[in-house]
Formats: structure tokens, sequence, C-alpha cells
């Protein structure tokens, strides 16, 4: 915790209003990449200001342009080392289309979808045992030194060990498909560039009975502390639309479908939108204090359009999943606001269980299919395109890749919507919800500042998929001459340039 006096501090921060306090966590822990929560606080302990910063600049949409666009896949999943499979696999699908190719081979769709839901459950299994558990099994104000996945590891060593054990899995499946765990290579315009082995095959099936098992288990523990702790029901929660992705009878679907968005009372807004025309629905927003972009529905407008995405909005909107397991969870989700959307934040972590055991459900059918290990994984393409759009829902959310062409193959405009931006305004405002209720009025803690850090990591943010705004980023540069003296300081804040001799 850093506590700033009242005071600006040139081009860094606006100034504090006098007699505020301001008060910044930085970094938030416990999440995938770098951020900053800051509080504005006037003397009697009111919160006036509440905001999540982004404060790392990636800039992928623009330093791609140039490149062959075979190479995107590749390129971009170098975004994060969480889920550089979501981002191959939803530029491959964009990359498919600029090859003028509507339809993969039957094996190279079921690789991808294997490789897919390796990637999810993964993620998933990351996130919640090593990242969040420590706040829901210690308490958000629990000791510090015990929160964090050495502590569960101590205390709950069934729980974390096989935490770590189900994201070993889905590594392993990574590894299987593309080479390596992390940046591996797979997806080839068309199709796939290698088959799954017999043998990789058996090897994966000997685990997966324990994997299903286990994810069972997660689901149950999830649900438990859910429904415990009333004041989770009530933690950070916002009533907000949903924007996701379904199959062609309202499925859960995680690699192809249509858009679907619901307004907070669960009517629907549009239902198995084409993904390709997604500019007709969403528009973007950046803010001089970040980094990140503000998606929002067009017709809702700005103040009113954000959304949400990821796994509760995945299981709110889906009428169905189509494994039994997790279809039975979903059902026993969807029973405590019978009827009705739940928007508990918090629910961010059973969905998302729910989630996991849908994958390990899937990847045990995929693994039983005898096309898994297919040997025809590359359709005959068509007739190039200019432009290609590929959309997924990646682990935290609907994932938007658009990349145009020119008549050499090379990329001239690419832009990126990706899960962690589309939940930007909603960080934002669980974090303003959060301090009002915990930390208004109150003698600010390492534990109060905790609850703030808490909301965020139910969002499951990967800050460094996120931060593509342009044009926002402040610039300083200092002319020394050779005795080490200052000469000249130039500040670029706001597309303004500040001379200071």
């Amino acid at each position: 915790m850093t506590e700033y006096p009242a005071t600006p501090n040139g081009a860094q921060r606006p100034p504090t209003p006098s007699g505020t306090r301001r008060i910044v966590i930085d970094p938030v822990t416990r999440v995938e990449g770098h951020g900053k929560i800051t509080l504005l606080m006037d003397e009697a302990g009111h919160i006036c200001e509440a905001r999540f910063h982004i404060v790392e600049f990636r800039g992928f949409e623009k330093f791609i342009q140039g490149r062959p666009y075979w190479e995107v896949p590749f390129i971009v999943q170098r975004l994060c080392g969480i889920c550089p499979i979501s981002h191959q696999l939803a530029a491959a699908k964009a990359v498919d289309q600029l090859v003028g190719v509507d339809e993969l081979t039957p094996t190279a769709l079921k690789l991808r979808r294997l490789l897919h839901f390796g990637q999810i459950l993964q993620s998933h299994a990351l996130h919640f045992f090593h990242l969040s558990s420590p706040d829901l099994l210690f308490g958000f104000g629990g000791d510090p030194e015990r929160r964090n996945i050495v502590g569960v590891l101590a205390d709950y060593p069934d729980i974390g060990m096989k935490g770590i054990k189900l994201r070993k899995f889905g590594q392993q499946i990574i590894q299987a498909i593309t080479g390596k765990r992390i940046h591996g290579a797979a997806t080839v315009a068309g199709g796939m560039n290698k088959p799954l082995s017999p043998a990789e095959r058996d090897g994966l099936l000997a685990e997966i009975e324990h994997i299903v098992a286990w994810c069972q288990e997660a689901v149950t523990l999830n649900q438990r502390i859910h429904m415990t702790y009333h004041a989770h029901r009530q933690f950070a929660t916002l009533h907000t639309p949903f924007l996701g992705l379904t199959g062609g009878h309202g499925e859960l679907e995680f690699y192809h479908g249509g858009l679907r968005a619901s307004l907070p009372s669960g009517e629907c807004i549009f239902d198995h939108f084409d993904y390709r025309d997604y500019r007709g629905i969403l528009q973007e927003e950046v803010r001089r204090w970040s980094y990140m972009k503000f998606p929002f529905l067009s017709h809702l407008g700005k103040d009113n359009g954000w959304y949400r995405v990821g796994p509760l909005a995945r299981i709110n909107q889906c009428e169905s999943i189509t494994t039994p397991l997790a279809e039975s969870a979903r059902q026993a989700f969807k029973a405590i606001e019978p009827g009705k959307f739940v928007h508990d934040t918090l629910a961010y972590h059973w969905t998302r269980m729910i989630e996991m055991l849908h994958c390990a459900e899937s990847i045990q059918a995929l693994l039983l299919d005898e096309e898994i290990t297919g040997c025809d994984l590359l359709a005959e393409h068509g007739a190039k395109q200019r432009e290609g759009i590929g959309v997924i829902e990646a682990p935290r959310g609907t994932l938007f890749h658009h990349y145009k062409i020119d008549a050499q193959g090379l990329v001239t405009q690419a832009n990126l919507i990706v899960s962690t931006t589309s939940n930007n305004q909603a960080m934002n405002e669980s974090v303003r919800v959060v301090a009002d209720t915990y930390l208004e009025g109150k003698t600010i803690t390492e534990a109060l500042l905790n609850h703030l850090e808490v909301a965020v990591r139910a969002y499951d943010p990967c800050l460094s998929c996120a931060t593509h705004a342009l044009g926002k980023m402040p610039l300083q540069v200092e002319l020394i001459d050779h005795q080490g003296k200052r000469v000249n300081h130039m500040t670029k804040q706001h597309g303004q340039m500040v001379t200071q001799s």
C-alpha cells in the first residue's frame, strides 16, 4: 500500500483535490500482468474515486502490421504466457478466412477443439487454485503470510495438489498437440500441422477419469463456499448486460458459434449474431487514465452499454451444456435464481469450475473419438480474402481477432478486443462498489485493501493481453549533458508536448 500526499506530481498523475489523499495498490497481486488500484479519500474517510488502472503497454495491433498473415497466429500468442492458445486459435480462424477455408477437416477441427479445451482447463485451474482459492479458503482478510498457494498447500494439501495436477494435465494436452506447453505451434492456414499419435492419446486417456473426478470436486467446493457465506452473494455484485458465444441450439460453445447478448433482466438483445459483423454491435472507447479500451454495445450507448463476458456470462446465457456432469452442475447453479440471471461477481469462480468440468468431459469424449488420431489435417484453400475475423470464447471471455491484408498478404490493419478489455468497466465498477461498501469511513488496512483485489481477481483478468489503447501513452524525454546535468525535459501527455528547460 502506498499513500501519496495530496499534491500533484507533474505529468505522472492528475492533481489530487485539496483535502483528499490518494491511496494506491501497486501492483494488484495474484493476477496476470501489471495493474494498480487508486482511491481518493476525503478527510472524513469518504471514497471520492476508485479506479482500476492498467499500467503496461503492449501495442501488438500496431507492430504486426507489415507481417505476412501466416505468421500472425504465432506472433499474437506472445501476448501472454497464460492463454497463448486462445490467441493462436482466434487468429487461426481469421487466417482460415484469409485463405478461403470455410470448413476444416473433421480431424483438424477436433484437434483444435481438444487444444482449446486443454487451454481452458489449465487456465481455469491456475486461476482458481493458485490465485483465488487463498482468498476463499482463508478469508479476504486472512493472514497475508498464508494467503497464497504455499499456504493452501500447507493447510489444504489435497486441494492444492489436485489444482496443480489439473493444470499440469491441461498443459500436457497442449504439449502433445503443439510440441510445447507454452508458445508451441499447431495451427496452419486451413488446418493443423501434425497429427496426435495413438501413444499420445493413450497417455492422456490414462489420467482422464481422475481429472473429471477432481473437476467435480472443484465444482462442489465452490458451490459450498458461495452458498455458505451470504456476504459472497452481495460482494462486488453488479447487474449488467452479458455477451458471449452460444452454439446453434443455445448450448455452451467455446470454439465457434453466434454472439448472444442479454440485458440484466435476462431479456435477449440479439441472438446468434454473426461475429464477423461485430462492428455493427460493438464500439470501443479510450480513456486517458488506462491503456485498456472500454468496449460497449452500440445501441445501448457508452454509459449503459458496457457488459460482462466470461464464465458467468456464458453459464447465465447458455440454455444447456452438452456434457452430462457439467449440465447437472449448471442446473444447480441456475437454481439459486430460478428464471433469472445470477449477477453475483464471486459466482465467476463457481461458473469457472463448471466450465472446467465441461472441458474435462469433452476432452474424454474427444480422446475416445477415433478421428482424433487421423492424418487428414489440411482443407483445400479457396479464393483469398483481404479480411478475416476470428472469434472464440477464451477462458476469460469472448475474444475478437480482426485482420486486413494487402495483395502481398501483409497485414495492413489489426484490431483485438480481448476478454479482459470487455470486462474493463465492470472491474472498475466492482472496485468502486467494494470501496463504498467496505472502506467508506474506515481506517485503511491491508485486509480491507485486499477486498479490492478480490473483486478484480474474480474476473481472472489477463492484463498483458488487454493493453492496446493507442495515442494515450505518456512519454518523457530528458537531455543530459556530459556532466550528467539535465539541460532539457520534454513530456508528452494526452497528445500535448510540454517543454521544461
